[in-house]
């Protein structure tokens, strides 16, 4: 995971046409194995949900959902995607101080269309379905997002380095307490949002976070978002 992170980490975010395939990274910089160097204590994993916290998506058949004032950044199947005001400086951001994962219960189709931009990317086959249906549409599974799932990523998660961020509480039901935070989620209508922006209340959580001991201790001790006291 280390290794496709940093070829990947100033790259955009949600680029429509996005190649599957990331360019090799040779693990040398300036004649040293990066593997080999000193670089202090092993970073922190983010595992970030995708549309809720870093984009919307509309179904594009419901014309009236589709917003006239901006154009979407992407699309894939039937949804156009629109990206969170300051997403790409987000993702910089997070590349810089975490291990980066990136976690969507969407199908396999916008895996293959955002991969190349967001690194080690999670998608539907990893969730669990919980079994339910969502009350806004009896046809929509809830998925569960379980650590466990995350596998072959190089990165020596545990409970006490890994932070899951996403907009829906019962997706991290199956995770130790205190392992997550659950910010508003975003809305292509937040044409002001600033909370991932240079001063916005998550970017300015996670710094702290980054310096933090560890997670549990650190989102105990500074309540986020929305249900932060059960999970």
């Amino acid at each position: 995971m280390a290794e496709k992170i940093t070829n990947l980490k100033n790259k955009c975010v949600l680029y429509e046409n996005s190649d599957d395939d990331a360019e090799e990274d040779t693990g040398e910089d300036c004649g040293l194995a990066l593997d080999k160097l000193n670089l202090g204590p092993r970073k922190k994993l983010l595992v970030l949900g995708l549309g809720g916290l870093l984009c919307h998506r509309v179904y594009h058949r419901v014309k009236s959902n589709i917003p006239v004032y901006r154009r979407h950044d992407a699309s894939y199947g039937s949804f156009l995607v629109y990206k969170r005001p300051h997403c790409e400086e987000f993702m910089k951001f997070c590349f810089d101080r975490f291990e980066v994962a990136v976690w969507s219960s969407a199908r396999g189709c916008f895996r293959h269309r955002t991969n190349d931009c967001l690194g080690y990317l999670m998608h539907q086959d990893e969730c669990t379905d919980s079994g339910f249906k969502t009350l806004e549409n009896m046809k929509k599974t809830i998925f569960l997002k379980d650590f466990k799932q995350i596998r072959n990523s190089g990165v020596q998660h545990s409970a006490s380095n890994t932070l899951f961020i996403d907009d829906k509480p019962y997706t991290a039901l199956l995770n130790p307490p205190h392992t997550a935070i659950f910010p508003e989620e975003y809305n292509v209508d937040q044409v002001h949002d600033a909370a991932s922006g240079p001063r916005g209340d998550l970017r300015m959580y996670l710094d702290g976070l980054a310096d933090a001991v560890d997670v549990p201790s650190y989102v105990k001790e500074h309540p986020f978002g929305h249900n932060t006291d059960t999970l």
